[in-house]
């Protein structure tokens, strides 16, 4: 068959055209740098991904908020401004407080009631998101939020005028029923909000503490453990549902594995950054008594709160999470 030159660039404008069509590449911000746990496991999905779908979709993670910042991923994804991106939960729980059920103090405070937890609320929660053409991917908790000052902390009396570093609602009330001042700070932002004297403390994970190096501007480290905030991955519906089904289906068998391997991966994360804190001299602490029965005081009080914002929802969700 013989192919004039007519003939031989519309077949390479064909060929072009579907392998431009075979390959999909999305941007995917999160807000924490290329060391921390949570990034690691993304990047793993994103390659378990592309090796699923051989190449047909690549995910490139920008990390440390360089591409989008935290406060504006969620609505970026939302927008189709991206196609997925990662945020912490509880940054939605002005929109809906049901989003911020994994930081009410003592509701869950170790990985097997997180777990439960998470299970009685994934559904609730992936229905609200969905109302805002958002697909929940999965979600993957920080190891148990502590208490980190330049003292020790005994009673929780301590803390009384105390610039706190907060990063969610939670985390604002708990630092104003103890009578500190709260103050916004993102994760990459910590220790130069340290060091110019925005914050003097604050509560967050191990993980948080030993990636910022707490021990150049902090002294202790309290191991209160007061929740399990979660990460989660979500991406935008109709670009989802725009893919061929064996890509979706190749997203969704990833984003299982990502959710177990980075809920393993947060266990393990917990005791290793203690012990790196402790080797640099944070001295590490459990709560005493005193400081037990004030956290759980505070943790009844927000509770309640919690309750009073999340209405029938919330009351039926803890239900749900009580009744396993």
């Amino acid at each position: 068959m013989k192919i004039n030159a007519k003939h031989l660039a519309a077949l390479t404008l064909s060929v072009v055209i579907g392998h431009a069509q075979a390959e999909t590449n999305w941007d995917m911000p999160t807000p924490y740098g290329d060391s921390n746990f949570h990034t690691v496991n993304i990047r793993e999905f994103a390659e378990d991904v592309r090796e699923a779908t051989d190449g047909e979709l690549n995910i490139t993670v920008h990390s440390g908020g360089s591409l989008i910042k935290h406060p504006e991923i969620k609505n970026s994804v939302r927008r189709g401004l991206v196609p997925i991106g990662e945020l912490i939960m509880s940054r939605l729980a002005n929109e809906d407080p049901l989003f911020e059920v994994d930081s009410v103090p003592y509701l869950a405070s170790n990985y097997d009631e997180a777990w439960e937890l998470w299970q009685a609320s994934r559904e609730v929660l992936a229905e609200r998101l969905e109302r805002q053409r958002l697909k929940l991917l999965f979600a993957v908790p920080w190891p148990p939020q502590g208490i980190y000052t330049k003292f020790p902390v005994e009673t929780g009396e301590e803390l009384q005028g105390v610039k706190m570093r907060a990063y969610n609602k939670s985390s604002e009330r708990l630092a104003e029923l103890f009578g500190a001042v709260p103050t916004q700070v993102e994760v990459p932002d910590i220790p130069t909000a340290f060091g110019t004297g925005r914050v003097d403390a604050m509560i967050t994970s191990p993980s948080t503490g030993a990636n910022t190096r707490a021990w150049d501007y902090l002294s202790h480290f309290n191991h209160a453990q007061l929740w399990l905030p979660k990460n989660m991955v979500i991406v935008n519906t109709r670009t989802f549902e725009g893919l061929p089904e064996s890509v979706q289906s190749a997203i969704e068998t990833a984003a299982a594995e990502a959710e177990k391997r980075g809920w393993e991966a947060s266990k393990a994360e917990t005791d290793a950054k203690i012990e790196i804190m402790e080797n640099n001299g944070i001295v590490v602490s459990e709560p005493s008594e005193a400081l037990v029965e004030r956290l759980q005081e505070v943790g009844a009080t927000m509770e309640q709160e919690w309750l009073e914002r999340a209405g029938e929802d919330g009351k039926a969700l803890i239900e749900a999470y009580r009744a396993r």
